[in-house]
């Protein structure tokens, strides 16, 4: 049997990066004859199989042409005539574009190994504008390797900016264009996504609250940046350093999305951005089905990072006011994910990157302080009904005053 090892797990041997999935493309044989060897079919588009023993994903030689609008538009042929180089032709970048035989021997049809020297992102052919969704992935190939060094090649984003319109972005679904983004968020740089789709156009189609974040001021006071869209990619590239967790960086990238909706004549403030950033995260993560997990997070950043930005000048209650909307004593996981973004956000400010941030460790030590006082803690025959959800508020915030004295006593 001819099989080649094909795609990422090529491009990866050759930068030297850990190993991942390894893909096979079969050539000179059809699906009788594979099932025959004892692979078993699981694709339901064109013929994939599974090895019997090593599991891995043995693909037929394929061609494909396009038939319809959107990434599912595509009619699959795959037959024992189709060569290795015909099946490589239709794959997006030269870098995926390389396979390798068994003997080690690199097949390399078009010039990837070329183009992971020089550290471009090239198209393989013009076949690639068939397919809507290579705009995201490679701006997430572009977040991916940019510690490597990679850009896009000029070309290629020329193609993509041709690809941004509304009626080809459009046909893509929500889940595609949501999955390409949350595998994004967890690649090393994650701004880098957000800045090859708006440098190609489709951010302004596919995240509109995102793209009319750029060229709205702020105060250069608090922002040495002064631009809004700027300081979000800063934001998130900070993120990135400060957790893994692709929530966090969510939370990150949507936290001042309130401030793409305030009237140029109150520019460089932005009063009442938190409450509207909020809804902009509702509506954001409704169109384009974002799981709960996430939604929640960053409704969460939206509306109460400036509280914690503020910690320090905040009373009591507006503290506890702060933990009980961040529904911080059943969710304390979500919470500290929060605290991590505001970080970032405090962070994602030109020149102030390496900067204390002493505001999350007091709001930790206040929610440990009132987490510790629990039901058990109220006496059940004074206090009954709504009485005892109120006692209980009051020994919190009671408990919240005790961290602050501490805190005022030791400076």
């Amino acid at each position: 049997m001819e099989a080649y090892l094909v795609g990422g797990a090529v491009r990866d041997h050759l930068l030297g990066l850990p190993a991942g999935d390894r893909d096979w493309v079969v050539v000179g044989e059809t699906p009788e004859s594979m099932q025959a060897r004892g692979f078993k079919p699981v694709g339901r588009d064109f013929p994939v199989f599974l090895h019997p023993e090593t599991r891995e994903e043995y693909a037929l030689a394929r061609t494909e042409r396009k038939v319809g609008r959107g990434h599912q538009g595509f009619q699959f042929h795959a037959s024992p005539t189709v060569s290795l180089e015909e099946d490589l032709a239709r794959r997006d970048l030269t870098i995926n574009a390389m396979a390798q035989r068994p003997d080690g021997m690199l097949v390399d049809p078009y010039q990837g190994q070329a183009d992971l020297a020089e550290r471009q992102l090239r198209h393989v052919s013009e076949a690639f504008r068939e397919d809507p969704l290579r705009v995201l992935r490679v701006a997430r190939f572009a977040a991916r390797f940019h510690h490597l060094g990679f850009e896009v090649a000029p070309e290629t984003l020329s193609l993509m900016q041709s690809m941004s319109s509304p009626e080809e972005l459009g046909a893509l679904s929500a889940e595609r264009v949501w999955a390409e983004t949350e595998r994004a968020l967890g690649e090393p740089s994650p701004q880098v996504y957000v800045q090859i789709l708006r440098q190609s156009g489709a951010l302004a189609v596919l995240f509109p609250e995102l793209d009319r974040l750029f060229g709205v001021p702020q105060p250069e006071a608090h922002h040495p940046e002064v631009d809004t869209g700027d300081h979000v990619l800063m934001v998130l590239a900070q993120s990135a350093q400060l957790s893994e967790d692709p929530r966090v960086r969510f939370a990150a990238l949507v936290h001042d999305l309130g401030k793409g909706l305030t009237p140029r004549d109150q520019w460089p403030a932005h009063h009442g951005h938190e409450a509207a950033g909020e809804e902009q995260v509702r509506s954001l993560a409704k169109r384009l089905r974002v799981p709960r997990a996430y939604e929640r997070l960053g409704r969460m950043s939206a509306r109460w990072h400036a509280h914690v930005h503020r910690a320090l000048e905040l009373k009591p209650a507006t503290v506890m006011k702060l933990l009980e909307g961040c529904d911080a004593f059943r969710r304390p996981e979500d919470f500290e994910r929060f605290l991590i973004a505001c970080e970032a956000d405090a962070r994602g400010r030109a020149g102030l990157e390496g900067r204390a941030y002493p505001q999350a460790d007091w709001i930790r030590d206040c929610w440990s302080a009132a987490a510790a006082i629990t039901g058990k803690d109220v006496d059940p025959e004074r206090y009954q009904g709504p009485r005892f959800g109120e006692a209980l508020r009051r020994m919190r915030i009671k408990a919240i005053e005790q961290v602050l004295s501490a805190r005022e006593g030791a400076s």
